[in-house]
């Protein structure tokens, strides 16, 4: 059985080999990517500008980057757009609901629940 000791120093063994691989790999894996930059032509300014403080993408690499969440632009709920005949609600994104698609089975049609206005 091994104690506390020697779990805490292969910790620190392998913390170590840890560093030095980072190091060893460090040089290589920024040759790469400079090269990717040179051959898309970005430069550091498009790096630094992919995102404004908003988030929203800012230069041409950015438009191609998904970097936040587009749940809503605000970041809060989203309206109903579907009430059921016992107050549930559905805003009409995302899988359908089991009290609409039993409903939809049944034969009645998911207009009839759309919320107007």
């Amino acid at each position: 059985m091994t104690d506390l000791i020697d779990i805490q120093s292969q910790i620190e063994r392998l913390q170590r080999q840890a560093k030095e691989i980072k190091a060893k790999e460090f040089d290589k894996t920024v040759r790469e990517i400079v090269s990717k930059m040179h051959a898309f032509g970005i430069t550091a300014k498009d790096l630094q500008n992919v995102t404004k403080r908003s988030g929203k993408p800012e230069s041409k690499i950015g438009r191609h980057i998904n970097l936040k969440s587009k749940k809503t632009a605000g970041g809060g709920k989203v309206a109903a757009k579907y009430r059921g005949p016992n107050g549930e609600e559905w805003s009409g994104r995302g899988l359908t609901p089991k009290w609409l698609s039993g409903l939809v089975s049944e034969g009645r049609s998911k207009e009839e629940f759309a919320i107007s206005g």
